[in-house]
């Protein structure tokens, strides 16, 4: 199996930790689930305590970062889940669809297997107005044209059969895992080369993008530029920055 974290995924289970109330998003949404499989499982974050859980994640390096007494993990992929149909009564899938080869397999996997999907994902769209991409780094949001939109998610589940619920994932801004858009209030935190390493969007860009990214931020940071913009965010305790939350089952 090819494996991409083997480049940019040390690290995570330092970086990408659990936020306990996005997790309470989740918890909520699984509902009375007893038995959960977590696609593209990764480190653990947010998987379910009280539950019975089965980890896929088809990475080594992200598997050996799961800590002990994490559920039991199954290396593989979204598309070709190892379990029989409707085995699970929920599947989850949290910031990881955007890696999955095929998407639309993947997504008809989470139904087969399960009655009912729990996915973290984000709005391009939303995304795109996010400071440190409109910017600094407009080139992500081109990129990102080329993943799986969250309209086009929507769509293949209500094509399968689905009944949607989304619900916009509001960011703290003291958020405890560190993905994309979860430094929006600490700006500083972009200047980290430990914080580019466990976000994969900018793990991908060339070294000397980043540096040219991080004098970019630093100088305005310094100069006050960074504040006379978007200062005011500091202020305020939760921001929508495009995360969605999908909850959907068979109609």
């Amino acid at each position: 199996m090819n494996d991409p974290y083997g480049v940019f995924g040390r690290g995570y289970v330092h970086r990408r930790r659990t936020d306990p109330r996005i997790a309470a998003l989740i918890e909520s949404a699984l509902g009375d689930a007893r038995t959960v499989v977590n696609v593209g499982a990764g480190t653990g974050s947010y998987e379910p305590l009280g539950r019975k859980v089965i980890a896929v994640e088809p990475s080594p390096v992200m598997i050996r970062q799961r800590p002990p007494g994490s559920a039991a993990v199954v290396r593989a992929f979204a598309e070709h889940l190892p379990l029989p149909d409707q085995a699970c009564d929920a599947a989850m899938a949290i910031l990881t669809i955007h890696h999955w080869r095929d998407p639309g397999r993947g997504l008809a996997e989470l139904r087969r297997v399960a009655r009912r999907q729990v996915i973290v994902t984000w709005d391009q769209a939303v995304m795109a107005r996010f400071w440190l991409i409109a910017d600094y780094l407009p080139e992500i949001a081109e990129a990102e044209r080329d993943l799986t939109a969250f309209d086009a998610i929507q769509a293949e589940l209500t094509r399968q059969g689905a009944l949607l619920n989304v619900m916009n994932v509001d960011v703290p801004a003291d958020c405890h895992d560190g993905f994309l858009a979860a430094y929006w209030a600490r700006p500083e935190a972009y200047l980290d080369p430990a914080v580019h390493a466990s976000i994969s969007s900018l793990a991908k860009l060339s070294p000397a993008r980043l540096e040219e990214m991080t004098a970019r931020l630093a100088d305005d940071l310094a100069g006050g530029r960074w504040q006379e913009r978007h200062g005011a965010l500091r202020d305020a305790g939760s921001l929508d920055v495009g995360y969605r939350l999908i909850i959907a089952e068979a109609g």
